[in-house]
């Protein structure tokens, strides 16, 4: 019971250091050692750090920071070169501007599932849904909801093909690709879309109703320039997609399952499971793709500030890398440690299904560690082979477990203390006693879509 109590108090530090603004990647290794000094005694605490931490920490930034990198170069490129704000500006025109807060969640929904991060979509589309909302006299405490609704949920984590770091991380552990479980990812999203709009058009309907308007606040004025058409702005998008699928396709066929270096005479760098990484290689080729295509399109407005965004795409996405592998760092050390076999025989033993146990454990753990990413990777670190193999006697496809997991991270991640959260409320000049209801709000649709297509597959049998 006491080691049990350890890991829970090592959990609340770091969700509470979290909600506090404090870094993660100086914070968790911190969190994680103190349990082992709880738990094992001082002297551990050094071995834990270079063999189980840091090892964990470099594993994952060594498979996904040409991700994290490559996803936040192209999204900035697209940022520059204009093509987001003529995305976002054709779809308002395509459902008209009245329709505002499905113009906004649409052009969000555009950006993200064509690999631009979230982030970076939450200061593109903020100045067009400011001035949208103030044109319609909708309160501007209602954007946060919107904008998280269109970056934070079904094209995060639902649709198959999206090139989310959410979408990507399970490839890595069931052998799957990107576009799992296609018919289950299609009504998870389309259960979040519905209900998502259907609460925020309610929401905006009962303010005009009590006579609320847009506010005080002056909205943001979009920059006035030359922006390229629209059929060309969003084909780096489609390139991403296309290039992705097709070289999902063919890195099996061409590697086969595994890649020997022995066979160059190279035996000392092992071999490489392709099953486990084809994903992540599929979509770094998909981005360089996309990449390419944006210059092509945009050469020159990418030309003249192309110092500065690298600069700022860079940095942003190693502070992303380096905060989910200290997170994942941190579940490591948390597996390792006397009283999480405890924990996972209780979270094992709650449900018979090994999809519902998949689904609590993730939702748990992105809630606690307040991160999407983060929390997936310490679930399936600890306890993605148990799920597997649990599957496997169940008859279950592990697409199905790819896409469980998937959409399990993006539903309690939303809590106060996420980042993404924390960033898109600073964007848009709000606070959480403002603007967290509706967010949260989004968080309970999102967290209620995976018990969803839970219930779909049991039913049905539908992958």
């Amino acid at each position: 019971m006491i080691d049990v109590l350890i890991i829970l108090l090592a959990l609340g530090l770091l969700m509470f250091v979290a909600y506090r603004g404090l870094s993660v990647i100086v914070l968790a290794p911190v969190c994680a050692l103190l349990a082992v000094a709880l738990s094992n005694g001082p002297l551990q605490v050094l071995p834990f750090y270079s063999n189980v931490f840091m090892a964990r920490l470099v594993d994952f930034v060594k498979l996904y920071f040409p991700v994290f990198l490559l996803g936040a170069v192209f999204g900035k490129l697209i940022e520059i070169s204009g093509a987001a704000a003529a995305i976002s500006r054709a779809i308002v025109g395509l459902v008209g501007s009245t329709r505002s807060i499905l113009a906004i969640v649409l052009a969000c929904a555009v950006l993200t599932y064509g690999g631009v991060s979230l982030f970076v979509v939450a200061f593109a589309v903020y100045p067009l849904a400011a001035s949208l909302f103030q044109r319609s006299d909708i309160p501007k405490r209602l954007i946060p909801g919107t904008i998280a609704l269109g970056s934070f949920t079904f094209t995060m984590d639902s649709l198959p093909g999206t090139p989310q770091i959410q979408n990507v991380i399970p490839t890595t552990f069931f052998g799957t690709n990107l576009y799992a479980a296609p018919v289950l990812g299609c009504l998870g999203a389309a259960f979040v879309l519905v209900l998502g709009l259907a609460y925020l058009s309610r929401r905006a309907s009962a303010a005009r109703a009590a006579a609320e308007g847009y506010g005080d606040s002056v909205a943001a004025l979009e920059e006035e320039r030359a922006l390229p058409p629209a059929f060309l702005a969003i084909f780096p998008l489609i390139v991403v997609a296309v290039v992705n699928r097709w070289m999902s396709a063919w890195i099996p066929s061409a590697y086969g399952t595994t890649f020997d270096f022995a066979a160059l005479g190279l035996s000392a760098h092992g071999t490489v499971d392709v099953a486990k990484v084809q994903g992540v290689w599929a979509l770094e080729i998909a981005l360089l793709a996309g990449l390419a295509t944006t210059f092509a399109i945009a050469w020159g407005p990418i030309t003249r500030k192309v110092g500065e965004g690298l600069t700022a795409a860079v940095s942003g996405s190693m502070l992303a890398t380096l905060n989910t592998a200290s997170e994942y760092g941190f579940g490591a050390v948390i597996a390792a440690l006397p009283g999480f076999t405890a924990v996972k025989t209780a979270i094992s033993g709650t449900f018979a299904n090994p999809l519902l146990n998949e689904a609590v454990s993730v939702n748990v753990l992105a809630g606690i560690t307040g991160s999407a990413s983060g929390g997936m990777s310490i679930a399936l670190a600890a306890m993605g082979q148990q799920y597997l193999e649990a599957a496997r006697a169940a008859g279950i496809s592990p697409e199905v477990l790819h896409r469980v997991a998937s959409m399990a991270s993006g539903g309690m991640d939303t809590l106060p203390h996420n980042g993404a959260v924390i960033t898109l409320l600073a964007i848009t000049g709000l606070t959480h006693r403002q603007s967290y209801r509706d967010i949260f709000a989004i968080t309970l649709i999102k967290t209620a879509a995976v018990f969803f297509i839970i219930a779909v597959y049991t039913v049905t049998g539908w992958v």
